[in-house]
Formats: structure tokens, C-alpha cells, sequence
């Protein structure tokens, strides 16, 4: 299969394809993505004593790189089923996951700096200290920002499943390929409660963490119960709407 053009893919797979000339294979450019950014957050930990906040970072670094991965699995996922182009076009083209994307972060940049500091301690103070290091903190925000990417990413990749599921049908091969990508979606989601466990002091956060997670496998598990009651006996695609 072609390398998918840009326009028809979304932002993250546009930027690991954009350098000319530049072809790293996928393992490769996890691991590059994994070392860079875990190797900044202990690099950080031993020069600025931060290691109550190193845990949390190699996870957010963790979550950040299966993001990565299970975008490009989802992606190719859902290529290979060789959908209707209208549904293409909305998952990859209309870059509406950069925009849930940025909604989330704005979101978590209000929590941290304006509704966690009236309750006295931070989740900031707690990772980074009381005077956080310029560098430190603007490497969390980074990732941070690369986390909350991903879950605007999932967030889009199941509504869009459950639009597609209830708009076409699909042969048994292909409804096999889709419910593995939407199977997929909704498994990301499961692991970014790895995040539990540094959010229990934090109501708001920990709230929104886990109503994301079930709101993503809600509407995935309802495209998926669409996909098999729309089902057809041969592999082709047949528009339902009106």
C-alpha cells in the first residue's frame, strides 16, 4: 500500500512523513520518541532532585509513545478495510482530534493554573516542587500536551467509528478489520488510566480522566453492536442513509 498523502492522514502521521528524503522505520521512531523524552524527565529528576515527579512523567512518556502507536495501528486498521471515502475524509482529513486535542489541554492548563492553586497544594508542587525549573516545566507541559493529544485523537477515532457503523454496512472481512480498530480505540483508552493513581488527590482531574475513558468506551462499544446489526453477507459497502 502507498504512503497515504497529506490531507489524508492525521497531523501526527503528517509530521513523522514530512522530513523529504527521511524514511525511520515505526519501532524506530517509537524508541526515538520513547529515549528522547524519558531521558529528559530523569536527566531533569537527578539535576533538580525531582524524583517524587519522575513516576508520573515516565508514564505520561509511556502513554504519549503507545498513543503514537496505536495511532498508526488504528489508522492502517481502517485503511486496510478500505472504508467509503466520506468516513476517510472525517477521521483523517478534517483534523477535528487536533482541536479535542487542544480543548483538553486549555482545559488542564485551567485546572493546574488557576482552579488547583485555590485548594492550597498543586499537582504542579507535587511533581516539580514549589519553584518548578523553568526547563522541567516546560518539558511536562510538552508532554502533557502530547498526552492530551492522543486523547482528543481516541475521543474522535470513536465517534467517527460509531458515524461510519450507523451510516454503512460492511461485509464479514471487513467488519472484522473495523471491529479490531475500534477494539483498539477503546483499549488505549483502558490504558490511560495508568494516570489513575496520581490524580487520586485531584477530584476534577481524576472526574474527567475516567469519564473520558468510559465515554470513549461507550460510544465504541455502540459502534461496534452497530457494526454486527448493519452487517451484510458479502464485502462491500452500501450507504443506509435515506
Amino acid at each position: 500500500m502507498s504512503r497515504p498523502e497529506y490531507g489524508e492522514t492525521w497531523v501526527y502521521e503528517s509530521i513523522i512523513n514530512a522530513l523529504p528524503g527521511v524514511d525511520i522505520p515505526e519501532r524506530v521512531a517509537f524508541a526515538i520518541q520513547f529515549g528522547l523524552f524519558e531521558g529528559g524527565v530523569l536527566v531533569f529528576a537527578a539535576v533538580y532532585g525531582l524524583w517524587e515527579g519522575a513516576l508520573a512523567g515516565t508514564v505520561a512518556v509511556f502513554l504519549a509513545t503507545a498513543g503514537s502507536f496505536e495511532m498508526l495501528r488504528i489508522s492502517k486498521l481502517v485503511r486496510d478495510a478500505d472504508p467509503p471515502e466520506s468516513y476517510e475524509r472525517l477521521i483523517f482529513g478534517s483534523s477535528i482530534e487536533v482541536v479535542l486535542g487542544v480543548l483538553a489541554f486549555v482545559a488542564l492548563l485551567t485546572y493546574l493554573f488557576v482552579v488547583d492553586p485555590r485548594d492550597g497544594a498543586t499537582l504542579l508542587g507535587e511533581l516539580l516542587g514549589d519553584d518548578p525549573p523553568v526547563v522541567a516545566s516546560y518539558l511536562s507541559l510538552l508532554v502533557a500536551w502530547d498526552v492530551c493529544y492522543r486523547i482528543g485523537t481516541g475521543w474522535w477515532a470513536s465517534v467517527a467509528a460509531l458515524w461510519r457503523s450507523t451510516t454503512y454496512s460492511f461485509g464479514p472481512e471487513r467488519r472484522r478489520i473495523l471491529r479490531r480498530a475500534d477494539l483498539e480505540t477503546m483499549g488505549f483508552g483502558f490504558v490511560q488510566l495508568l494516570l489513575v493513581p496520581f490524580l487520586l488527590d485531584h477530584t476534577v482531574l481524576l472526574v474527567a480522566l475516567v469519564g473520558h475513558v468510559v465515554a470513549v468506551t461507550i460510544v465504541t462499544s455502540l459502534s461496534l453492536v452497530a457494526l454486527s446489526v448493519r452487517g451484510e453477507t458479502e464485502d462491500r459497502t452500501t450507504n443506509l442513509s435515506p
